[in-house]
């Protein structure tokens, strides 16, 4: 047997001799290899290119319908058919070329899936109940949690499977809206349900401000108990802080900004729709351009191969301070619209 074994293994070693020995196989090779990795850099470089703003021609369309509600359930739904259309795909949880090797990509993904997951919910807990003792509208309890899937799991089941049965259900309920014959599809545009939305818009983008900012990290005093003098916490911490963002991560969350201002333009322009009389009794619409207007600074072509991190005022741009500015302005421009809706 052993002896069988050891023939065995000679005669493979001849053949693999033989045909390399002419130097087909590595003419091959040289031709084949060089073509693929480019073919993966072009596929790599177009699926890099972030979607434009959707046409948002429908929330008129919707507007003139006065079905309340809908604008904001089609915004939905279209950020989420372009997450998972654009060119591409969704590459999140590919386990392939190029998508494998990218990050920035994923990380604008993300930002635009933790908008619609939010707005997701708000939809399922607020929008949709008249008081909290209400029930649930059936449709977005089933769509809330298909959000909520892990966003790279590529197999049973894949990412993209659930958040296309969410789609499913939003649609579901995009259309009974609109029907007089099911009064139990409702969408409530209050102020306190809108208040409740941009607290946490409002908290996000407060996040990504602070850790846009790190990317040149600095010292800063710790005020997690400020203001209150009974307010105590888990486990001591030192009163000065160093923040700063890991040097590979810098591009993540600037990618995740833009994806989140992204989503936030789509879904702001709905609500902008929906909510035009309680805007407008408020005397808030003005203050809500105003905000889709700073973030779709962040949304600007940027024309640097590569996210830059200079220091503050340094010779070189800090993209992610630039991004910086962009979100805390919006995200004070919610702060002051959030106070407005509070008012009698």
């Amino acid at each position: 047997m052993i002896e069988k074994i050891k023939d065995l293994v000679a005669r493979a070693k001849e053949s693999a001799q033989d045909w390399l020995g002419n130097g087909l196989a590595l003419k091959i090779a040289a031709v084949v290899v060089p073509v693929y990795l480019v073919i993966v850099m072009i596929f790599g470089v177009y699926w890099s290119f972030t979607p434009d703003i959707p046409n948002t021609q429908y929330l008129q369309k919707d507007a003139k319908m006065g079905v309340i509600g809908s604008a904001t359930t089609s915004a939905l739904i279209d950020v989420t058919e372009t997450l998972l259309d654009k060119p591409g795909g969704f590459i999140s949880n590919d386990i392939s070329p190029p998508g494998i090797f990218m990050d920035d990509m994923p990380a604008w993904e993300y930002g635009v899936l933790i908008q619609v997951r939010d707005l997701s919910r708000a939809m399922r807990e607020n929008f949709s109940r008249s008081q909290s003792q209400s029930q649930e509208d059936g449709d977005l309890a089933k769509a809330e949690p298909r959000f909520s899937f892990s966003n790279n799991s590529w197999a049973v089941p894949a990412s993209e499977s659930e958040y296309r049965q969410g789609i499913k259900f939003l649609k579901a309920y995009r259309s009974r809206l609109a029907d007089v014959d099911q009064p139990q599809a409702q969408f409530y545009a209050r102020a306190d349900n809108l208040r409740y939305w941009l607290a946490g818009v409002e908290s996000r983008l407060g996040s990504l401000s602070q850790r846009l900012s790190a990317s040149v990290g600095r010292p800063r005093l710790n005020t997690d108990l400020a203001n209150d003098a009974n307010a105590r916490q888990s486990t001591p911490a030192s009163t000065e802080l160093q923040i700063k963002t890991p040097w590979l991560e810098i591009d993540n969350v600037f990618y995740e900004s833009r994806g989140t201002a992204w989503a936030l333009i789509c879904f702001l322009k709905a609500v902008e729709v929906d909510f035009a009389d309680v805007l407008a009794n408020k005397n808030a619409s003005v203050s809500l351009r105003q905000i889709i207007r700073e973030l779709e600074g962040t949304q600007q072509a940027m024309f640097s191969p590569m996210v830059l991190n200079g220091s503050g005022f340094g010779f070189l741009a800090n993209h992610s301070l630039v991004m910086a500015s962009y979100i805390s302005r919006a995200n004070g421009a919610i702060t002051d619209l959030r106070d407005l809706l509070s008012q009698g």
